[in-house]
């Protein structure tokens, strides 16, 4: 095994030689470890039952869990994301939203989980849906733990404050297509 994996050094499969090395003497590979350690995070994000049967993938779309509910969680992977479990309507809203689709309008109530709420070092402007950063004038929000709601009327939202601060359920991105009501659920970060 050792001259094959000799050999093998100087080529492409010098990867596989290390994995099979490290599997043979009982080593788990930080890969491994870094997945479960994704699929944790993600899972933080939803309610038990939800957690259960979600499935879990990772921000560039690989599937870190294959699961049979509703759900897709994805972890938190560092500034600028935060772990989330998303149903089918917030799944066609991210993709909208990623690509700037500003024809998007919800099918249907859509309702998403992000119950380890936003990372420390992440949070969203509570008025421009592609700020990545806090200005002086874009309403900067990190939020606790919360749950995210989309309906396919927005009317329904007019009577909803956009007042991030009031403590109660707020509507982010008011009269933009992705709107959505934002319902805190325990603190905010400090």
């Amino acid at each position: 095994m050792m001259e094959f994996c000799e050999d093998a050094m100087r080529g492409r499969i010098a990867v596989t030689c290390v994995f099979v090395l490290f599997t043979a003497i009982g080593v788990k590979p930080a890969l491994a470890q870094d997945k479960d350690a994704l699929i944790e995070s993600a899972l933080r994000a939803a309610p038990p039952a939800i957690a259960e049967t979600a499935t879990v993938m990772n921000m560039n779309g690989e599937v870190l869990r294959d699961g049979s509910g509703a759900y897709t969680c994805f972890p938190y992977e560092g500034k600028g994301s935060a772990a989330m479990c998303l149903d089918a309507e917030w799944m066609v809203w991210a993709d909208a939203w990623m690509n700037r689709k500003m024809d998007y309008k919800p099918a249907r109530f859509g309702l998403a989980y992000m119950l380890a709420g936003d990372a420390p070092d992440g949070g969203a402007s509570n008025i421009d849906p592609f700020a990545t950063e806090r200005t002086d004038d874009n309403q900067w929000v990190v939020e606790g733990p919360h749950v995210m709601i989309l309906t396919p009327d927005q009317t329904l939202l007019a009577d909803v404050t956009s007042d991030s601060d009031a403590g109660v359920p707020y509507v982010m991105w008011k009269d933009t297509p992705f709107a959505h009501i934002m319902m805190p659920v325990g603190p905010r970060p400090e």
